[in-house]
């Protein structure tokens, strides 16, 4: 088969774990490992960090208290190292700018200053390095900066290999890439819901998909329509895509078993095929898909696979089928009643889509819900059996969830309003597709 699919691959054993950063378009990459190196997936040498606190060398590969994360779950990576008083404060990310840039920011939050060593000078910088001070054992041609105390020191990986150089100014912050990101991710839908830690993965594997691009459709047919129904929704062109969306869904009806898995694949597929405006094709593919017969059953663990875990989260909120979408199909998850929260953009067809919040009056939960595109008929089998509507925008009072208590009588009033009093779920409007992350 002749694929379409970008070719972006992994020279790096590294790239299998850690965090990628890049740029959508680009084709360089690097995965930054759990204490902060960048390894490059092509054959570049690896960037690593030291730090010269007050006390003496710091390297976070070796320290026990260093911290990672991804802000606000999207591809800048942040990762803190204890120095006396403080930490040194490390955040990587990568701009299209000057054709392709990863910022590297070295914060010290401490009151003391401190030197950063880098192993090796293929940098963009403001200033000249310097050679490392003694007392660490580092790499032949490593290089070291002054960093003053609540100081910030930025230098920069050219992705076309330039380099040691001056750093262009106007560079773009590590908070303007975040909220770059959070744009882009949320074409495809909106999450803010009383599971932080599942909305905060839902970015994060959207970030890794959009860096990473799918499996290949022989080796996880499914995965590979997933993981294009999310690409196409944060923005990428749908009709490159066509022909292995086509290849996949044969393989896909040849393998894998009728389950959610193949149900969602499909129903993927579908989104593509109205991006395009192919109506014919997806007249085709709603006949195929009542074929198949897929159950619908979700598994009660999330999956570890991206495309599989962002489909079952949004199967979990909303349940396609082809006599409409049912809201939080199976019930409410651990921990949600009593909590508000609010989805949006979540497909309910191909060319459709929902968003609604819930607001709880005493022990009862309140919808609220608008669609977006094909409208259609909308139920919640679980939660309110007797709700059943085809209206576009609307409201309204659900009964109480079995087996929750009542709301003590002090705390709804707290939280009690009647309904049409509730603030109405915002029309979700994706941010315009072609925008850079800076």
């Amino acid at each position: 088969m002749s694929s379409n699919m970008p070719q972006v691959t992994s020279t790096s054993a590294a790239a299998a774990a850690g965090i990628t950063t890049g740029v959508t378009g680009g084709g360089w990459r690097a995965t930054v490992s759990p204490w902060g190196a960048i390894e490059p997936w092509a054959p570049e040498p690896v960037l690593d960090w030291h730090v010269a606190a007050d006390d003496r060398w710091h390297s976070p590969q070796r320290e026990p208290a260093v911290r990672q994360r991804r802000l606000e779950g999207t591809a800048v990576v942040e990762t803190r190292v204890r120095i006396p008083d403080g930490d040194a404060v490390q955040r990587v990310y990568s701009v299209p700018d000057h054709g392709g840039l990863t910022l590297i920011e070295i914060e010290n939050v401490s009151p003391l200053p401190m030197a950063v060593a880098f192993t090796h000078g293929n940098l963009l910088s403001a200033r000249p390095p310097t050679a490392p001070i003694e007392g660490i054992d580092l790499p032949a041609g490593s290089v070291a900066f002054p960093v003053g105390h609540h100081a910030t020191l930025t230098v920069a990986l050219a992705h076309d290999g330039s380099g040691p150089g001056a750093l262009p100014t106007g560079v773009p912050t590590s908070a303007g890439v975040v909220r770059g990101w959070i744009a882009t991710v949320e074409r495809a839908g909106r999450l803010l819901l009383p599971d932080s830690v599942l909305a905060e993965r839902v970015m994060a594997e959207r970030c890794e998909l959009a860096l990473c691009g799918p499996e290949h459709p022989d080796t996880d047919p499914v995965g590979f329509l997933l993981a294009v129904g999310q690409l196409v929704r944060m923005g990428e062109p749908a009709a490159p895509w066509l022909p292995d969306v086509a290849y996949a869904l044969e393989l896909a009806a040849k393998r894998e078993p009728h389950d959610w898995l193949l149900a969602a694949a499909t129903d993927a597929a579908d989104h593509v095929l109205a991006r395009v405006g192919d109506q014919r094709a997806r007249r085709d593919l709603a006949s195929y898909r009542g074929a198949l017969r897929c159950s619908e059953a979700l598994p009660d663990d999330a999956p570890e696979s991206p495309a599989q875990f962002l489909a079952w989260v949004e199967r979990t909120l909303v349940a396609s089928g082809a006599k409409g979408a049912a809201l939080l199909p199976g019930g409410l998850p651990a921990g949600w009643a009593g909590n508000n929260f609010e989805v949006y953009g979540v497909p309910t067809s191909g060319a459709g889509s929902v968003s609604f919040a819930v607001r709880w009056h005493g022990a009862r939960p309140a919808v609220l819900w608008e669609q977006s595109g094909e409208a259609v008929a909308l139920s919640a089998p679980l939660l309110a059996p007797e709700w059943h509507t085809a209206q576009v925008t609307g409201e309204a009072l659900w009964p109480q969830p079995e087996g929750l208590e009542p709301v003590a009588v002090e705390r709804a009033e707290q939280l009690d309003a009647p309904v049409a009093d509730k603030p109405s779920v915002r029309p979700f409007t994706p941010p315009a597709e072609g925008g850079s992350f800076s």
